[in-house]
C-alpha cells in the first residue's frame, strides 16, 4: 500500500497545471496514458472514456472491477475524470 501511494504521489508531480479531479490520478494507477501501454488510456477521447464509464457503472460493459470503482462516480466527476485523462495523455 504504502509504494501504491508513492507511486501515485510521484503521478501528482509529474501532473500538467491543471489540477486533476478526485479519482483521475488513481485511474493511473492501472491505465497508463500513453498508447503503447497494456490497458492504455492514452489517445481515447474524454467521449469515449466517459461512454466506458458510464456502461461500466450501468452493468451493461463486462468488467472485473471497473464496474464497482464507475458506481463510486457521477455522470459528472465521470464526465470530469475522462476530460482531464483525455487532455493529459494528449500531453504524453
Amino acid at each position: 500500500m504504502r509504494a501504491f501511494a508513492i507511486a501515485l504521489a510521484g503521478l501528482a508531480t509529474s501532473a500538467p497545471a491543471q489540477e486533476a479531479p478526485s479519482g483521475a490520478l488513481s485511474c493511473t494507477g492501472c491505465h497508463a496514458l500513453g498508447a503503447e501501454a497494456a490497458m492504455p488510456l492514452g489517445g481515447r477521447s474524454a467521449e469515449e472514456i466517459a461512454a466506458a464509464l458510464a456502461a461500466y457503472r450501468e452493468g451493461t460493459r463486462e468488467a472485473t472491477v471497473m464496474d464497482r470503482i464507475a458506481r463510486g462516480f457521477t455522470a459528472e466527476e465521470s464526465q470530469a475524470i475522462a476530460q482531464w485523462l483525455a487532455d493529459h495523455a494528449a500531453k504524453e
